[in-house]
């Protein structure tokens, strides 16, 4: 008590005192209840307690004051049970009563007064509903909302309040389309609860029914609608708001003028927002701070800068806005700079620096500055725990989140969401379901977001079954809970699962295009990829960088060169012809069709990257052009940027292809001694192939003894094949063990060395080879050759007679085999390894799946056009003379790309010399 209240209180005593004396004993009530009254209004409650305790009879007056007294100083009586004895106070009194129980959270001390109450009116229940929804304890209200005798528009509003805070929309929704009448709250609350869970279209269309039912908009109405259209991002929209506004003479109003302009802002036209920003009549630091942040969020910098540079007085809010916009834009020194230069930042210029310093991968200065702040809130801890998540230090993440939650702290939705995408990405699914656990506790597993995260971390896990079941639990399934389902499906082999999925959604954008799209690449179905993706073009859909690189390398392993052609078009006609990854991309594609566009691609970039080198690389090295790949490898060098392991790859790889022995011997050295790189296995393993195919088999097996790792299978099963080109059984077989010893039983492996038998006319030793591996359970893999004719996908399996035109193909086939023995061609019948006679050898080699594809090619494609087939295997040697053969004949070039690499024919040639 100060000493003017001390004063006040004294005169007030005395003069009680002497008044007292001198009134009648039936006055006394009245008197006491004044002096109540006195003392509370002094904040003197706990003396206004006592007189209230020194009465002998209390009427309604008495408690009314007392409980307003208490409720002044927010504080209550601490025992109800002495309020329950008072049975004459009136319905008012108990409701404010309840009411004061149910502010303070003691819900239960609400409920027994509720409960001990001699009679209650709609206001009481509607109390009573309220700290029920207050506390959370929405079954409860809901409860006694369906128990209330009659309801009026607040017990209605007030149900629903609950509902929407909690994003339950359904029921909130439920019970708004059964309100027999509605005021501006019920339509307000909807539109908040809506924007909650982010169905911007849902707070429009509650919007435009409320205005044409009459209820004219206010300030917070036109925010909540203005808020949902900045999420929608549909200008039209704006625009007619906008025209609500002016005639509701809103305007001018700061507040909606700021909302307004927001929306412009977020809708892509920055243009508009700049001219409405620059006629607003009155700008504060909301509307300067949002136009920074807009400007930035383009790219547009500069224009950022010039809005800072007109504000005459700079506060926190802007600089800590123009901090933003240089994290956001890659200049983080400048941001540092200008946080340096902020007296006191507040805790929104803290996070926004430590922001900058996690998008900037900067995650020791970020967890510095966490360190050094005064006070943090949950908005900094969700930083950290993101940044660290989003650089990919998955187990610093969870340990941040773990010591968040330690503190007491109750994690947002954003913490919960980068936190499963740590246990995802680290496979960790029992942290994940404690954080699920901690999600339904917090009642946030219904938010799209976070129930993305979930199914994105069970699918991550191999746990499909929750994934259903969290698709299943989420309140609004919006698009990006679809696409996160789709995803998951996807990612755990459930292709048909996924594509059902895909049928179903309401709605998609290009992410629900491309996850399907990658689903079906990923799983080698790639005709329907590509079917689904003109699919999306028909439905003018645009397709993204992720998409775009999707199906250009689903063209490229297909051999679909006309569409592969048609969707570079594409690209340039979208203006993504500039787009690093797509540019990368479309180099492998095209080295994979065995064209030199790749070259021309490569030789347009304004920007390249050492992926780019890598591809041209590569590509060289598949084609077989040895030299040219020397040459790119010079000029990456030149270029300033170094070489990495996958470079290395690439030209030792077009070394082994080209036969340059000592240049590969020369890269192997230059890597570790020059770049100091150390070689992996599969760089040996090209040095190897590279020595082996040279003849050099001792070497070869030489270096594999001597490198310093740990052979694999594959090294040793590129030397059994050069043992298969020079017919070295000896080798082959000491090989062949050492292989078996590993436990590598792989076809390729069995089939290389029954090969060599065959070759040999060991049918004795075939049979014992195809014996070991039948009972291995190793089966060969069938021989298959594919191609497109008319953006159409034809596949051949060797011996397969059931194609259409199979006997137009054999007529052709034997016609050209007649024409190539004329000119001393003899089939090489060494490539059928079976024990036969030599004129069946014949025809077996006559059904070769490469031989079938290729006469169907010559018959349904234009004369003279180019020919692309590719093979899941190595192409034989029969093959290989029979094409260079018809490359003459028919003055054609046919490009086979089997598993090894490319073979170009032209004029009786192959671009690999007959050496591969």
């Amino acid at each position: 008590m100060n000493l003017r209240h001390y004063i006040l209180f004294r005169s007030f005593a005395n003069h009680y005192s002497q008044f007292i004396q001198n009134v009648p004993f039936n006055s006394y009530m009245c008197i006491y209840n004044r002096r109540i009254k006195g003392l509370s209004k002094f904040g003197l409650v706990d003396n206004a307690q006592k007189v209230f305790g020194e009465m002998c009879q209390r009427d309604f007056v008495t408690w009314d004051t007392l409980v307003s007294g208490y409720s002044q100083k927010t504080r209550i009586i601490d025992d109800p049970n002495n309020f329950g004895s008072f049975s004459d106070g009136n319905v008012r009194t108990w409701t404010a009563m309840l009411s004061e129980y149910a502010k303070a959270g003691r819900i239960e001390d609400a409920r027994r007064l509720f409960d001990s109450m001699p009679e209650k009116n709609v206001v009481s229940w509607n109390a009573m509903i309220t700290g029920y929804v207050k506390s959370g304890e929405l079954v409860s209200a809901r409860r006694l909302f369906d128990a209330m005798p009659e309801r009026n528009i607040s017990s209605w509003n007030a149900m629903i309040t609950g509902y929407c805070h909690r994003c339950i929309m359904r029921e909130a929704r439920e019970l708004f389309e059964k309100m027999p009448e509605r005021n501006a709250v019920s339509w307000m609350v909807m539109m908040s609860g809506y924007n909650g869970i982010d169905l911007y279209l849902e707070v429009w269309n509650v919007f435009v029914r409320m205005y044409r039912s009459g209820v004219m908009p206010d300030q917070p109405m036109f925010v909540a609608a203005l808020s949902a259209l900045k999420g929608l991002t549909d200008l039209e929209l704006v625009d007619s708001l906008r025209s609500i506004v002016l005639k509701s003479g809103y305007e001018e109003d700061m507040i909606v003028g700021t909302a307004v302009l927001n929306a412009y802002a977020k809708s892509e036209r920055l243009d508009l927002a700049s001219d409405f920003f620059n006629g607003m009549p009155f700008k504060n630091e909301y509307s300067c701070t949002l136009m920074i942040a807009a400007f930035s969020q383009c790219g547009r910098l500069d224009d950022a800068v010039r809005i800072y540079g007109r504000i005459s007085e700079q506060t926190v809010d802007t600089q800590t806005a123009m901090m933003t916009a240089y994290a956001q834009n890659g200049r983080i020194h400048d941001a540092e700079h200008l946080f340096k230069l902020i007296k006191h930042p507040n805790i929104v210029t803290w996070n926004a620096m430590i922001t900058g310093y996690a998008q900037s991968g900067m995650l020791d200065d970020a967890k510095d500055a966490f360190l050094r702040m005064g006070t943090r809130n949950s908005t900094s801890w969700a930083a950290m725990i993101s940044g660290l998540a989003q650089n990919g230090r998955y187990n610093e993440a969870l340990q941040m989140f773990t010591e968040f939650h330690r503190v007491g702290n109750f994690p947002t939705y954003s913490c919960v969401s980068s936190s499963l995408f740590a246990c995802a990405n680290l496979g960790a699914i029992d942290m994940g379901k404690q954080i699920h656990a901690l999600a339904i506790k917090r009642r946030c597993q219904h938010d799209s977001y976070v129930g993305s995260a979930l199914i994105s971390m069970y699918s991550k896990c191999k746990n499909i079954e929750d994934v259903s079941q969290v698709f299943s639990t989420v309140e609004i399934n919006d698009t990006a809970s679809w696409n996160s389902l789709l995803s998951g499906l996807s990612h755990n082999n459930q292709l048909e699962k996924a594509r059902d999925a895909f049928e179903k959604m309401p709605d998609r954008d290009v992410v629900s295009w491309t996850a399907i799209i990658s689903a079906y690449v990923q799983a080698g179905h790639v005709d329907i990829a590509l079917h689904i993706f003109r699919d999306m073009l028909v439905r003018d859909v645009k397709p993204n960088e992720l998409t775009l690189t999707s199906v250009l390398s689903a063209c490229g392993s297909v051999g679909a060169a006309k569409l592969g052609e048609q969707i570079h078009s594409i690209i340039h006609k979208l203006g993504s012809n500039l787009n690093l990854f797509i540019n990368n991309a479309l180099i492998t594609m095209y080295f994979k069709f065995g064209t030199d566009c790749g070259i021309s691609v490569f030789e347009e970039m304004a920007e390249r990257d050492v992926i780019t080198w890598n591809a041209v690389l590569a590509g060289c090295a598949h084609n077989g052009l040895g030299k040219e790949a020397i040459e790119v490898f010079k000029r990456m060098d030149v270029s300033g940027i170094p070489p990495d392991e996958m470079s290395f790859l690439g030209i030792l790889c077009a070394c082994s292809r080209a036969g340059l022995v000592e240049e590969g011997r020369a890269y192997l050295k230059s890597m570790c001694e020059d770049y100091g790189i150390k070689p992996l296995v599969y760089h040996y393993t090209c040095v190897v192939d590279l020595l082996g195919r040279a003849g050099k088999l001792n070497e070869a097996e030489a270096l594999v003894e001597s490198m310093p790792l740990e052979p694999d299978g594959v090294i040793w099963e590129a030397l059994l094949a050069a043992c298969r080109i020079h017919r070295n059984i000896k080798v082959a077989e000491r090989i062949a063990q050492r292989l078996q010893q590993m436990n590598a039983h792989n076809s390729g492996t069995y089939v290389l060395l029954s090969n060599l038998y065959a070759s040999h006319g060991k049918w004795d030793k075939v049979e014992e080879t195809r014996e070991i591996m039948k009972s291995h359970g190793i089966s060969k893999e069938p021989a298959t050759s594919w191609m497109y004719v008319r953006n159409t996908l034809y596949t051949f399996l060797t011996g397969d007679k059931a194609h259409d035109q199979i006997e137009d193909i054999i007529e052709l086939l034997k016609t050209y085999y007649k024409s190539l023995k004329m000119t001393g061609y003899v089939p090489n019948t060494d490539f059928v390894h079976h024990d036969v006679e030599e004129e069946q050898k014949e025809n077996q080699l006559l059904l070769h799946s490469e031989k079938l594809a290729l006469a169907f090619g010559i018959l349904n494609t234009p004369n003279g056009a180019p020919i692309l087939i590719m093979k899941n295997l190595r192409i034989c040697g029969d093959c290989h003379s029979f094409v260079k053969f018809v490359s003459k004949v028919t003055v054609r070039k046919i490009v086979i790309r089997d598993r090894k690499r490319f073979h170009h024919f032209k004029d009786g040639q192959c671009t690999c010399g007959d050496y591969w």
